[in-house]
């Protein structure tokens, strides 16, 4: 059958779908939105971003960035619909959720090839070309199905999500606009407080009460996105040396930068909401509001979305998927997205993009594709195909992942900056020359059947 099945509407099932079905491939892309609903999601759309508005840093010589240039340069649907839907974030690449869902949504629904069918997936088709794409919020009957098929237990993590204000509930006669050290302007909102101010909030948030977890399950915290209570009780000062820093932002007013600051990001084009940056958390809604009323210039928040947590499943990808995202006793099943053990948006993009070029090239008899060894792609594939498996943990894209300088290269070049800029133009260069080679290679093959 020369069909692909996809199984998720989210980031990386939509890449997938968009990547298979370009290369001529008949694609049916199951999402059980509106049908059965998520703990997390609030719509049906393809590609609802839940957690964040933000795509992280897009500055260049970052780690964050590489990642979304080899997918820019490699046709990517999501990071077309991004910059068609971007609001100001400074140095970060920041979406208009709503406009991005429904520019993804919009392109899916109309291309030829690719067939949306809205129903709950309680099996993996067997015998097909199949990509599980179902992200952390897999439904239960599926998650026992994959168990079954990956011969392992299920691996999680505990995901927080953080607030979203009101723009005109924020009194900017006390928050300012400014983006760390100018980066992008004034492209956010800055709460500041002073000593007084942040002990009393520290104070408060430390002791308020949050939502009990299952009582049978290990508490496990994805670590660079902890609820800031859980931050805040590793000690004092932790706050503000993480989310709540107020380096590189100065109080125009007072020619000073804060004792702390709280940043807000703008979530839509409109500008008629702002989220919490890094305030990710897991307290009641009542606790919610009466602490982070606390800040000053929200006194008077009128909160859109409390924060709020959800269980986040992932398979022990090293055990069963090679570099391909397919599994090694099941080739024609793929993997994408989060529940290979990537996190992130655009990690999980990646995915997507590996696996729905792969499960193409399979159908069509071709070479499957094992991205080049600096890219960053090709560092995320390499990590969850060959991870150390006893501890397997989910990561971001960072240059502690990405091929290391030659001692050569790394002895011409002093500056860790320096250094880092380096090795993402040596990995984009690689990465051009590959994609040049890849699309040659199935125009050729085209032409000779």
């Amino acid at each position: 059958m020369n069909e692909i099945t996809v199984i998720g509407g989210g980031l990386a099932g939509v890449e997938a779908a968009w990547q298979a079905a370009s290369l001529g491939a008949r694609v049916r892309l199951y999402e059980m939105r509106p049908v059965k609903r998520t703990p997390a999601h609030r719509t049906d759309k393809l590609a609802e971003i839940v957690c964040s508005n933000s795509l992280k840093s897009d500055e260049p010589g970052s780690a964050s960035h590489l990642l979304k240039e080899e997918l820019r340069r490699a046709d990517s649907i999501v990071m077309k619909a991004a910059a068609e839907t971007r609001v100001p974030a400074g140095a970060a690449l920041a979406v208009d959720r709503e406009r991005f869902a429904n520019h993804i949504t919009a392109q899916i629904e109309t291309h030829p090839n690719i067939e949306i069918v809205r129903e709950e997936i309680t099996s993996i088709p067997p015998g097909e070309t199949s990509i599980i794409a179902t992200g952390p919020l897999t439904s239960d009957a599926l998650t026992f199905e994959i168990m079954k098929l990956t011969g392992d237990d299920q691996l999680y993590f505990y995901d927080a999500i953080a607030p979203i204000i009101a723009a005109d509930s924020i009194d900017q006669s006390i928050a300012f606009k400014a983006a760390r050290y100018g980066k992008g302007g004034d492209d956010y909102l800055n709460c500041p407080l002073n000593e007084e101010a942040y002990a009393q909030f520290y104070e408060q948030l430390t002791n308020a009460n949050s939502v009990p977890l299952q009582r049978f399950e290990e508490t496990r915290w994805f670590e660079a996105c902890l609820p800031i209570e859980e931050l805040a009780r590793r000690g004092i000062d932790t706050l503000r040396y993480g989310p709540m820093k107020p380096v590189g932002l100065v109080d125009p007013r007072t020619g000073r930068e804060p004792y702390a600051a709280v940043q807000l990001r703008q979530e839509n084009l409109m500008a008629d909401a702002y989220s919490m940056v890094g305030f990710q958390n897991h307290l009641r809604y009542g606790e919610q509001a009466r602490v982070l009323q606390l800040i000053p210039g929200l006194e008077h928040a009128e909160f859109l979305q409390f924060g709020q947590i959800h269980r986040n499943t992932y398979i022990n990808s090293p055990r069963v998927l090679a570099a391909t995202m397919q599994m090694r006793e099941h080739p024609n099943i793929f993997f994408a997205g989060q529940i290979t053990g990537v996190e992130g948006y655009v990690e999980s993009v990646a995915m997507g993009w590996l696996a729905g070029a792969n499960a193409a090239r399979l159908l069509r008899g071709e070479e499957l594709l094992i991205a080049p060894p600096r890219s960053a792609i090709g560092a995320l594939a390499r990590y969850v195909s060959s991870a150390e498996t006893k501890n397997y943990q989910p990561v971001n894209i960072t240059f502690a992942l990405l091929e290391p300088l030659s001692r050569e290269q790394a002895r011409s070049v002093k500056r860790k900056r320096d250094r880092h800029l380096l090795q993402v133009r040596l990995a984009l260069e690689e990465w051009d020359q590959w994609m040049h080679s890849v699309r040659h290679d199935s125009q050729q093959l085209a032409v000779a059947k």
